[in-house]
C-alpha cells in the first residue's frame, strides 16, 4: 500500500549526488535497481561506519554502559574522520526465513562489518537503543563531528518476520518518548510467513533465491529510499490476578491500569488485576485465527524441523488450520460456542470524537481482525478496495497506513476466510475506529486466543470477572524506508 507523505526527500538527493555508484544510476526509480550490478566494495565503503565508532558500540553494548566504548575514541588518531555516506546497522533474526538466518548473517558481515550485523539472539534492540546509539551520542556530545553525523544519518534495516520488525520498531520509537531525535528509519529483509510489513513498504513477500546479489541491492534502496509514517498502535491488557503464560515478547507485565470508568461493563471488576502492555502495526485479532495461529506457532516450536521456509510454512499453516473447528463452525450444534458475541462487547471511539460507542457484534462472526494496513495474510486484502459511493454509505474513508484509523471486520468461518483470503469476496465490515476497547468474559469458554502481528497467546477467561482489551492509537509514527 502507498504510503502518504514521505519525508527527508531532501537529505536522500544530497546522499545520491555525494555517491559516484548512485551517480552512475541516477535518474533511475528505486525498482529499477533490480537490474543493476553494485560493486561490493563501493558498497562497503558508502555503509561502513569508521573503526573506532564501531568498537566503540558494541563495547557500550556489550558492558551496557555507553562511557564503555571511550578507550576506542581515544585511540582513534589525529585529524578528522569523516562519516559514512549512509550508516546502517541490520538486526537479524536466525529464527526466520526457514532456519537459514546464519547463512545470511554471514552474508551480510561479509559486505558491511561484523560490528554492524546484530543477532537478536544475542543483542536485543533495547540494548541497541540504550547503549549502542546512546554511546554515539555521547561522543556527538564531547565533539566528535563523526559521531554526531553517523548518528543523524543512520538507517536500520530488519532481516525477519513482522513480529521481529515490529520489536524492533517498537524500541526505536522509545527515542522519542526519551526526546533522543532523529529516530532512525526502518527497511525490511523479509524473512517471515506472511511478510505483511514487508509488501506494504515495497520490500516484497519473500527474499529472491538468488539472495547473494539480491541482499547488495536490497542494502542500497535501503541506504537510499524515500522514509514514510506508520501508525503505532498501543494495546494494554487487564486482566483478574494472574499472569500470561508465555505471552509474546512484544506483550510486557506493567504496572496498574485505570478504566474509563464511564462505560457499563458487563462483568465484575476484580479486587486485584495483572496489567500487560504491547505496541503493534498491522492488526490485532480474537478468536479462531488466533487459535489457529497460536496452534502452529507450538507445532513449529516443537518441531523445528519442518519449518524449512516461508512455502513450507503456509503448507503446514493451511493444513493445520483444516484440523481445527474453524472450519466445522456451521456443524457446531451448540450456539454459545459459535460466535465471539457470546463472549465479546466492543466500544470504539471514531476520529476527533472522545464518547465511546458501543457496537454490536454480528451472531455469525468468529473472529474479529482491527486492521492498520492494507496487507493481512500474506498479502490479502480483506477490507477491499472500497467505492467511494459505499464508504460514504458507510460513512467510512479510504483507509491508509497513517491515517490514524484501524479497520475492523469480521470472519464467519474457515470457508469464509478462505474466500476472502483468495478475495473472492471481502470481509464482514463493522466499523473504522480511532480506539477500541473490547470486554471478554467466560460463558461457556474458558480461554480466547488472541493476536497482535502473527504473535499469538492464550487468553483465560472467568465467568465473573471480565478481562478488558483497550487500543489506542500511539502519538509518534514510526519512520519506514520504501522499497519501491
Amino acid at each position: 500500500m502507498d504510503s502518504p507523505s514521505s519525508i527527508g526527500e531532501s537529505s536522500t538527493a544530497r546522499i545520491i549526488t555525494r555517491s559516484s555508484m548512485i551517480d552512475s544510476i541516477k535518474g533511475c526509480a528505486l525498482s529499477g535497481l533490480v537490474g543493476i550490478r553494485v560493486d561490493k566494495e563501493e558498497l562497503r565503503r558508502r555503509l561502513i561506519m569508521p573503526d573506532y565508532l564501531r568498537l566503540a558500540m558494541v563495547d557500550a553494548i556489550k558492558s551496557k554502559d555507553v562511557d564503555a566504548g571511550e578507550q576506542h575514541f581515544k585511540l582513534r588518531g589525529p585529524g578528522e574522520i569523516l562519516p559514512p555516506e549512509a550508516p546502517m546497522v541490520v538486526f537479524i533474526n536466525p529464527r526466520s526465513g526457514g532456519r537459514n538466518g546464519q547463512v545470511l548473517k554471514e552474508r551480510l558481515q561479509e559486505l558491511m562489518s561484523e560490528e554492524q550485523v546484530f543477532d537478536l539472539s544475542q543483542v536485543k534492540p533495547n540494548e541497541f537503543v540504550l547503549y549502542g546509539l546512546g554511546c554515539l551520542e555521547k561522543l556527538a556530545t564531547s565533539g566528535d563531528h563523526c559521531a554526531k553525523e553517523t548518528r543523524e544519518k543512520i538507517r536500520v534495516v530488519v532481516a525477519g518476520g513482522d513480529g521481529t520488525v515490529g520489536w524492533v520498531l517498537g524500541c526505536l520509537g522509545e527515542l522519542n518518548r526519551m526526546g533522543r531525535e532523529p529516530v532512525p528509519p526502518v527497511a525490511i529483509v523479509p524473512l517471515g510467513t506472511g511478510n505483511d510489513l514487508s509488501r506494504s513498504f515495497g520490500w516484497g513477500g519473500s527474499f529472491p533465491f538468488v539472495w547473494k546479489s539480491a541482499i547488495k541491492r536490497t542494502l542500497l534502496r535501503a541506504s537510499v529510499g524515500p522514509v514514510c509514517r506508520l501508525d503505532s498502535w498501543h494495546l494494554t491488557v487487564q486482566m483478574p490476578s494472574g499472569e500470561l503464560v508465555d505471552p509474546p515478547h512484544s506483550l510486557k507485565r506493567t504496572g496498574e491500569f485505570s478504566l474509563d470508568q464511564g462505560l457499563e461493563i458487563a462483568g465484575e471488576l476484580a479486587d486485584k488485576g495483572s496489567c500487560y502492555e504491547g505496541v503493534f502495526y498491522n492488526y490485532f485479532s480474537v478468536g479462531m485465527d488466533a487459535q489457529v495461529a497460536y496452534g502452529f506457532h507450538h507445532l513449529r516450536n516443537e518441531k523445528p524441523h519442518l519449518a524449512q521456509g516461508p512455502v513450507t510454512n503456509k503448507i503446514i499453516y493451511s493444513g493445520y488450520s483444516c484440523t481445527q473447528g474453524w472450519f466445522f463452525t456451521p456443524c457446531i450444534s451448540d450456539p454459545s460456542l459459535r460466535g465471539l458475541n457470546n463472549i465479546l462487547r466492543m466500544y470504539i471511539k471514531r476520529v476527533h470524537c472522545s464518547e465511546w460507542e458501543k457496537i454490536p457484534v454480528p451472531t455469525s462472526v468468529r473472529s474479529i481482525v482491527a486492521l492498520n494496513l492494507h496487507n493481512y495474510g500474506s498479502g490479502r486484502n480483506p477490507w477491499g478496495n472500497l467505492k467511494p459511493e459505499y464508504l460514504e454509505k458507510k460513512g467510512f474513508v479510504e483507509a491508509h497506513a497513517d491515517d490514524g484509523l484501524l479497520e475492523i471486520f469480521g470472519l464467519k468461518h474457515g470457508w469464509h476466510a478462505s474466500f476472502v483470503m483468495v478475495e473472492l469476496i471481502t470481509a464482514k465490515h463493522i466499523a473504522q475506529a480511532a480506539a477500541i476497547r473490547f470486554e471478554i468474559r467466560g460463558g461457556e469458554w474458558k480461554d480466547v486466543y488472541l493476536q497482535m502481528d502473527g504473535e499469538p497467546w492464550k487468553q483465560p477467561m472467568r465467568n465473573e470477572y471480565s478481562t478488558f482489551v483497550e487500543i489506542k492509537r500511539v502519538p509518534f509514527q514510526s519512520l519506514m524506508v520504501k522499497g519501491e
